[in-house]
């Protein structure tokens, strides 16, 4: 009973890291930008969803929805002025990019909200739960599951059944020739990392109610991020929830069996998934 339990919650906690990397995927799939800092813009959304739970009074789920306006035009505004301009055949220019924009916000935030823990509190909903047959479950960890996969929908339904995700899928076939179609890239690259940004708040919004969080742990969160991309397969979202999963299962299973090796655990089942499927479990080609 004792593992099922445990693997119930690795799966939950997989929800979370889709959350981290669903934004990534989408960037990933359509421009083939590795953003490092995606980490500490996913921190960055939490420190603005605690000053509007602090200064405002809003519950955090009400918060989250004038977060995402904010960030929204942010993830325009860096991809229109700051990005494009870094992007093109030669890869290392958005990374330099992106690094650089990681250190800026890892410092911003601490001279605004100093180098100390912070926490968004959710109320009752931090402690509740609710009975799944033999297990236990969190109501967050619940909510944070059904928002991955509400999530992961969304951005299936938008990239395969609107005119807009055709838009994406032609320029990141050919920008080149989605451009003598009419299509702006520029245009297409900006609002693809707007749309991103929306689902980095809700990452967001999820990881400030469940744990503590300070300006220096963006990095990690790339990690666990890059990690599930890569472990689902480049482009697939939904790959992107399994390969979640897979590192939350793994986590729970090592801290059952040592506390110490929880970390450990995520990263070896990175390599193990890595050495028996190098392109990933669901790789977009496939």
């Amino acid at each position: 009973m004792i593992w099922i339990d445990t693997i119930v919650q690795g799966i939950l906690l997989g929800g979370l890291y889709a959350l981290f990397a669903a934004g990534l995927s989408l960037v990933f799939g359509i421009m083939r930008l590795v953003n490092l800092a995606h980490g500490d813009l996913i921190v960055l959304g939490s420190y603005l969803i605690l000053l509007l739970v602090s200064a405002l009074g809003l519950h955090p789920f009400a918060a989250v929805l004038v977060a995402m306006p904010a960030m929204f035009l942010l993830g325009w505004s860096l991809q229109k002025l700051v990005l494009n301009r870094a992007l093109g055949e030669d890869i290392l220019p958005p990374l330099l990019v992106t690094f650089g924009l990681s250190i800026v916000i890892q410092n911003a935030l601490q001279e605004s909200f100093s180098a100390d823990s912070q926490r968004v509190s959710a109320g009752a909903l931090e402690t509740a739960s609710v009975s799944l047959g033999p297990v236990t479950a969190g109501v967050m960890p619940l909510l944070t599951f059904g928002s991955a996969i509400l999530v992961i929908l969304a951005l299936n339904h938008l990239f395969y059944r609107t005119a807009i995700g055709r838009a994406f899928r032609a320029t990141s076939d050919d920008a080149v020739t989605a451009g003598l179609m009419g299509i702006r890239p520029d245009r297409v690259f900006a609002l693809a990392t707007a749309i991103a940004m929306l689902v980095v708040t809700i990452a967001a919004l999820y990881l400030g109610t469940r744990s503590n969080f300070d300006p220096s742990i963006g990095p990690a969160r790339l990690i666990y991020a890059f990690e599930a991309v890569i472990i689902g397969g480049l482009g697939s979202l939904w790959g992107t929830l399994a390969g979640g999963v897979v590192i939350g299962v793994a986590q729970t299973l090592g801290a059952a069996i040592n506390p110490e090796w929880q970390i450990l655990a995520g990263h070896v089942a990175f390599l193990i998934v890595l050495l028996i499927r190098p392109r990933g479990l669901f790789p977009r080609e496939a």
